[in-house]
């Protein structure tokens, strides 16, 4: 793979090399190198100061290397011929050459190796949804934003620049590699979505930092701001990223098993159990924000349910009705602004224990769960994902499988730092706040 790699870069005359990580937070970090430096990079690895990012090391302990993975190599198609860029992805190690525990793709690895033990391959598809806006900064240096159309879900509008800059998302998604499957408005006003094919888990949780990456790239380039923020506009339905899950044992899915109810495996039963058994204790995780749980409220789709269904989009978890080596399950709750590597790997891990611990989930619900009275959800044992940041955190700081999961190092840092954002936030005065109560008293 390195001689492919250097092959390559050679081939395209590549000039410069850009290596990316990923912080706790999901941001994407990144060192640019001349591309005469990429042969010492895959060989030897690029030393650099791990203390600078958030939530690796103390200033101490700083000293780590980048090894780029070849096979995430790609070419950055808005770069000119004067400045060709190829991006790799990286692993973090320390100067021995041991994973570095806090890394977020380790972490998403080890679950991987899990599964493999268990004799398990894990796949995933994501569908992330953002939304185009305009975004402006007024006299006052207050930021404002604004919707770009009035659209709705599959809506063919005039073209503008939204459909412009989705359109360009696509191209230059694919000329990364990208299988896009499908790209269309979604239900709310501006908002979008891109699906692209499933893989192996690894490589989804790389092409969602990736995709969210070139949106914003793309849409900076065309003017407009893109966001995966969970809830940006009060009144229409937030942006999600639902994840499609399926685990294949020997080459076939084994989620699939035509003899049993529903033609769903013990297996996938058993994981569809773990993952709901485990939700309130993830959710910090999967969605968190203080503005997840904006979008996680009843009447905009999302699910607030602990529950699963077979094609009932009110459920958190559904079972689309494709069969065979399609079987899969779709997990709704979640949103874009998590960590990938993260989120995947505790959705994965709680997975696996449900498989392991034979978790029985109750009966699915056919009936609209929005719907449904308290007395009625007490009945098919729906439980409610967590309500804030700050019960999610609580739940989350209390689970031993989160903790396994993130590693003592990550699982500090993450519980710390969702405690000081919910601190800093009830600090905060809001225009709500100001609107309801400045004129009343």
């Amino acid at each position: 793979m390195v001689k492919k790699t250097l092959d390559f870069a050679e081939s395209e005359e590549v000039k410069l090399v850009r290596l990316q990580i990923t912080d706790i937070n999901g941001t994407l970090k990144n060192v640019e190198l001349p591309v005469k430096r990429l042969e010492e990079a895959l060989i030897k690895g690029v030393m650099f100061d791990g203390s600078s990012i958030d939530g690796f090391v103390r200033i101490e302990e700083s000293d780590m290397l980048l090894f780029p993975d070849p096979r995430t190599a790609s070419l950055l198609p808005w770069k000119s011929d004067s400045e060709k860029t190829v991006r790799l992805i990286c692993d973090v190690m320390l100067p021995d050459g041991t994973p570095f525990e806090g890394d977020p793709r380790y972490r998403l690895r080890r679950v991987v190796d899990k599964a493999k033990s268990l004799g398990f391959e894990a796949f995933a598809g994501p569908e992330p949804e953002f939304f185009l806006i305009n975004r402006k900064t007024n006299d006052t240096k207050e930021k404002k934003i604004e919707l770009l159309d009035r659209g709705s879900y599959f809506d063919m509008l005039p073209v503008d620049n939204g459909e412009e800059t989705r359109k360009n998302i696509v191209v230059a998604l694919e000329k990364m590699g990208f299988e896009v499957e499908a790209a269309h408005h979604e239900v709310a006003p501006s908002q979008h979505e891109v699906d692209f094919r499933y893989t192996d888990i690894l490589q989804t949780a790389d092409n969602i930092q990736t995709f969210k990456w070139v949106v914003k790239t793309i849409s900076m380039l065309n003017g407009i701001h893109a966001t995966f923020m969970p809830k940006p506009f009060e009144g229409i339905n937030g942006s999600g990223m639902h994840i499609h899950l399926s685990l294949f044992s020997k080459g076939k899915n084994a989620f699939y098993d035509p003899e049993k109810p529903y033609e769903l495996s013990d297996t996938a039963i058993f994981f569809i159990g773990g993952i709901l058994k485990y939700a309130p204790e993830i959710t910090a995780i999967t969605n968190p924000t203080i503005n997840s749980y904006k979008r996680l409220i009843p009447g905009y789709e999302a699910p607030v349910n602990i529950s699963w269904a077979l094609g009932n989009r009110s459920a958190m978890i559904r079972v689309p009705s494709v069969r065979e080596q399609a079987t899969r399950i779709e997990i709704r709750n979640p949103d874009p602004t998590c960590n990938p590597y993260l989120a995947l790997a505790v959705v994965l891990a709680a997975g696996l224990k449900g498989i392991e611990e034979k978790v029985l989930p109750s009966k699915p619900v056919d009936k609209n769960i929005f719907e449904l009275g308290s007395g009625e959800k007490l009945k098919h044992k729906i439980r409610f994902l967590p309500h804030d940041l700050k019960e999610a955190t609580e739940k989350a700081e209390k689970s031993r499988l989160v903790q396994e999961v993130l590693g003592d190092h990550i699982f500090e840092k993450f519980i710390e730092t969702k405690k000081l954002e919910w601190a800093r936030f009830m600090r905060s005065v809001t225009d709500w706040e100001l609107a309801e109560y400045i004129d009343l008293y």
